[in-house]
């Protein structure tokens, strides 16, 4: 097992550690319901992560604990949860999961404590605006990004015509705003647009209305299990042209049927496609080692389990580096954050709460039953 690699280069030890209190992070995951494969990923992460920090020897002697509980993608659950981290003395930072509404909702609460929070939902809304949201984070990929990634990939396969399925949440209208913007600028245009509720398992009639207009290329906004639904939906509807999935579809390391048919791409970071990635600098060859202990432990990859990581290691960074567990300190600390980590380059300024730089990304194709590097 590798200690802390190149997140925590920098980082200086707390002296007297032992006089000091332990740090607890508390954690508001979605455990259960459409999106439990993140969640269940997350709390993987951050279990290992924190056994990794302790060992390294980062917080001079202090141990960092993570507290989980299952949110269910409800708002209401996760503003009670969070509601209690934020009272609990003993609690240094808080992580939530994908659900925006979750995060959103609980922010007022958030900065009134003064109690950091980083939040791995794709909308970047949460953190907006960040006068009102000084003590909210977000680290993971965003549907802006995402757009702009893709609609680059779909004006280098001169692909005008765009056909969109997207969840009707918060996720799959950010991102469908996002994609119909960025495709503007290159002259595309979304033809046909499908819309699915959230946990709804019957998406042929959103298929159907994706492939309105015939389009040369199909977007699909949608967390892993449906993503992989939509793409079976599309193919059995008749359509056999180029399939994208935003980041959010992001999941295991091995690919299901509909994932691994092809021409299916993902925008995602490269670890996800590690084996393709030559480890030149400190930072890959940290990506690398994190993807195989993360794989030893559970016998498998997890694409988003790498933000959930970083968003641990951000905090533990931020409490070695000021020898201080006082919220408005780490706050601090986290507003000047550079770093490479192991999802990327990550970016935070105190007008910009969202860390994941876009060059972070790359575009991915499902290639023998996993993902690859595309090109």
């Amino acid at each position: 097992m590798t200690a802390v690699p190149a997140l925590a280069l920098g980082a200086c030890t707390v002296a007297n550690a032992n006089d000091r209190p332990d740090i607890l992070v508390a954690a508001s995951l979605e455990l259960s319901g459409g999106a439990s494969d993140i969640g269940v990923a997350y709390q993987r992460a951050l279990e290992l992560r924190a056994e990794q920090i302790n060992a390294s020897g980062l917080l001079g002697g202090r141990k960092l604990s993570v507290r989980v509980q299952d949110n269910r993608g409800d708002p209401a659950t996760a503003l009670t949860q969070i509601t209690a981290f934020a009272a609990d003395p003993a609690v240094t930072a808080i992580i939530t999961g994908t659900c925006a509404d979750c995060a959103s909702g609980a922010a007022k609460v958030i900065d009134e404590r003064k109690v950091p929070a980083i939040a791995l939902t794709p909308v970047a809304d949460v953190t907006a605006p960040p006068a009102e949201r000084r003590y909210v984070f977000r680290l993971g990929p965003g549907a802006d990004d995402d757009a702009s990634v893709l609609v680059g990939e779909l004006g280098r396969a001169g692909q005008r015509k765009v056909g969109l399925l997207a969840a009707d949440d918060a996720y799959g209208k950010h991102g469908a705003d996002a994609l119909a913007r960025e495709a503007g600028k290159i002259g595309a245009k979304v033809v046909g647009r499908g819309q699915y509720a959230p946990g709804e398992a019957d998406l042929s009639k959103a298929a159907r209305a994706a492939l309105t207009g015939g389009p040369d290329a199909v977007v699909i906004y949608g967390y892993p299990a449906q993503a992989a639904l939509a793409v079976g939906a599309v193919r059995a509807a008749g359509y056999h042209g180029q399939v994208y999935l935003d980041a959010v579809a992001a999941g295991e390391l091995f690919l299901g049927e509909q994932f691994g048919a092809d021409a299916t791409a993902l925008v995602f970071t490269p670890t996800l496609a590690i084996d393709d990635v030559i480890a030149t600098t400190p930072a890959k060859a940290a990506r690398r080692q994190w993807f195989q202990d993360y794989t030893s432990r559970y016998g498998t990859y997890h694409g988003h389990a790498s933000f959930a990581a970083d968003a641990l290691q951000l905090i533990a960074n931020a409490v070695a580096q000021s020898g201080s567990i006082d919220g408005a300190t780490l706050r601090a600390r986290l507003e000047t954050v550079q770093v490479d980590g192991l999802s990327g380059s990550i970016r935070f300024t105190p007008d910009n709460h969202s860390g994941l730089t876009p060059q972070s990304l790359a575009m991915l194709e499902a290639r023998g039953g996993r993902w690859r590097l595309l090109g």
